[in-house]
């Protein structure tokens, strides 16, 4: 591939960003393996009990590591990659063993755990996608839902619906056993019943900051009670919660560009779009065996899975439809499928009340009505935004409570999707937040320090240990790296895809992510442009690296200018056209760049430039 080359002449010094960025990567090189060595067998596989029956617990091993491949493509060590695939067959092998696991895909479960599980699997693509096994798995994984597979019937094509609720490599699960939940009882317990009706004793307990009915699911009278609604009012319903599983779909066809499948993520996305309009503009949280909304449920449009009422609420609603739409626009390029989510943003504000001078929206809806009125999260939002970079989406976050508050802060820690830090991000690029860079990594190498303190100091007894323990000490992070390098957020954590503005790749190794030594910031975004700066720290090395325009080359470079960062140098302006170009920076190096562009105008592949 013949590409644009810039080269970077002149020398400035080092700024502060770019060491810390360099020492981040390497401390986290280096913590990876320690942790592995001390939570897992030679073969892989984790320290821990011999059985653990239940559907639950497959999407926690792999969380355990999810984030490994993507560190690599980001520029950590091939090492952590090599790793991250053993660690992934041998996850895939003991929850096999457990029961969990059929064709190396949950048997069965729902699609907030299946999306948790398959980001793992969906690095990989990112990583490396000429390995044969990964293109193969992701062909079939997609049969699963796409009807290519009769041994998996999920998806019925004529109802434009997947069947059930709980899903997976052997099919539709129409009806829970008693000892699905087995291992999950007693933190089911801590959530509210999941309908007003059933005869069970309640007892009105705090949750989340609103006091909700809850009902004990280890006495195994009520349990029985439970299950036998679940069975009865959900399971041969299609829910929102489904549309995650656009993201497989998506990712099979980045491997190969049939375009059957984006044609099912569409077309699914598009049935969900009709029942909104059907029910006078609020997605429905079930839809029966016929295609008809509440035929399960006494007519009822909430009461579903994972839907209105339990256990969540909102979240559960809004998220699967932000990760559809951002998967439908990445392939189509079509910015009108982001109005599906924007919809049930902005009724939800609609139905909100003013209390204590601060605007807050209902989570839930039950028999009674709307109710747990609480300020809006801004996550959803921010991410449409970042999609569409459009003035009203931005307006919206604006006017949302915590965005004018909190969110300039950087908060210690780091949180089960590494997502925590997108509103001092947003204030950094628009001009309100100059330090973020320093601050955001400085946390994460304090957290970095933190998590390795806990694994030293970590002597309990594996046996007693739970399926989330491993999670909870994975020194590797990328939020920092996904918004300062690549211009671009944490994926939406139960199953999106990564959007970002450019991606890099090591043109001497021939490798995805940052060459060595090498560090980048973006440090202005909007619709038409990207500005980031390249630095090489290294006094000995000339380091050369391929700027790509998106995740998966989804946009398009116009014109590159030189912005006159290095000493006397004229601003020059170049037109490239193209998804790609090259940087030569010479040791001590740096070059800061203007880069215009045209976004989703390619289809988008994880085919690699070098």
């Amino acid at each position: 591939m013949n590409l644009l080359n810039l080269q970077a002449d002149a020398r400035n010094p080092i700024p502060d960003w770019a060491m810390r960025q360099r020492h981040l990567i390497q401390v986290m090189n280096e913590s990876a393996p320690v942790y592995q060595e001390r939570y897992t067998r030679q073969d892989g596989s984790f320290v821990w009990r011999d059985e653990w029956p239940g559907m639950d617990g497959s999407d926690d091993g792999y969380e355990s590591y999810h984030n490994w491949p993507l560190f690599y493509a980001l520029g950590g060590d091939a090492e952590l990659h090599r790793r991250s695939r053993h660690l992934w067959e041998a996850v895939t092998k003991q929850f096999t063993a457990y029961g969990q696991i059929h064709r190396e895909w949950d048997a069965y479960y729902d699609w907030m755990h299946h999306g948790e599980s398959s980001i793992y699997f969906y690095y990989f693509g990112l990583a490396d996608p000429n390995w044969e096994p990964d293109r193969a798995r992701a062909l079939r994984f997609a049969g699963f839902y796409t009807g290519d597979d009769p041994t998996a019937a999920n998806w019925d094509a004529e109802k434009r619906m997947i069947r059930s609720p709980i899903n997976g490599s052997k099919g539709p699960q129409f009806e829970n056993s008693w000892d699905d939940w087995s291992t999950h009882r007693w933190v089911l317990a801590e959530y509210p019943v999941p309908f007003d009706d059933l005869p069970v004793p309640t007892e009105q307990k705090n949750f989340y900051g609103e006091m909700v009915q809850k009902a004990d699911w280890n006495d195994d009278a009520v349990y029985g009670v439970i299950l036998e609604a679940l069975n009865k009012r959900q399971m041969q319903c299609d829910v929102p919660l489904n549309l995650t599983s656009t993201s497989l779909i998506t990712n099979a066809f980045l491997y190969t560009g049939d375009d059957r499948y984006r044609s099912w993520v569409v077309d699914y996305l598009e049935a969900w779009g009709d029942r909104i309009k059907a029910n006078d503009g609020i997605c429905p949280d079930n839809v029966g065996p016929n295609g008809i909304i509440g035929e399960t449920m006494d007519g009822k449009w909430w009461g579903g899975y994972y839907g209105w009422r339990w256990p969540h609420g909102f979240m559960t609603i809004i998220e699967p439809l932000t990760i559809a739409a951002m998967n439908a626009v990445l392939l189509t390029g079509d910015m009108s499928y982001l109005d599906i989510p924007r919809s049930q943003l902005d009724r939800l504000l609609e139905l909100g009340r003013e209390e204590n001078g601060e605007w807050r929206v209902p989570y839930r809806r039950t028999d009674d009505g709307w109710t747990a009125y609480r300020p809006m999260s801004p996550h959803h939002a921010a991410q449409i935004w970042y999609m569409s970079q459009d003035a009203n989406d931005r307006k919206r976050i604006d006017n949302i409570p915590e965005t004018r508050t909190s969110w300039l802060n950087v908060k210690p820690g780091r949180g089960k999707g590494d997502d925590q830090h997108f509103g001092p991000w947003y204030c950094y690029l628009d001009g309100r937040h100059p330090d973020y860079p320093r601050l955001i990594l400085e946390s994460q190498y304090e957290e970095v320090l933190r998590r390795m303190d806990n694994i030293r100091n970590d002597h309990g007894d594996p046996e007693t240990w739970d399926v989330h323990h491993w999670q909870n000490v994975n020194p590797v992070h990328t939020e920092a790296l996904l918004q300062l390098t690549c211009g671009g957020p944490q994926i939406v954590y139960h199953g999106g895809l990564l959007h970002v503005r450019l991606r890099y790749f090591d043109a001497e190794a021939r490798r995805p992510g940052l060459p060595q030594d090498v560090s980048a910031l973006v440090s202005n975004l909007d619709a038409d442009s990207a500005t980031v700066e390249l630095v090489n720290t290294s006094p000995l090395h000339t380091r050369t690296v391929v700027v790509q325009a998106g995740a998966f080359g989804e946009h398009e470079f116009t014109t590159i200018n030189t912005l006159d960062n290095n000493e006397g140098a004229t601003p020059v302006t170049q037109e490239i056209n193209g998804k790609h170009f090259q940087i030569t920076l010479p040791a001590g190096r740096s070059l800061k760049l203007k880069l215009d562009m045209r976004r989703y105008c390619h289809t988008p592949s994880y085919q690699q430039p070098v």
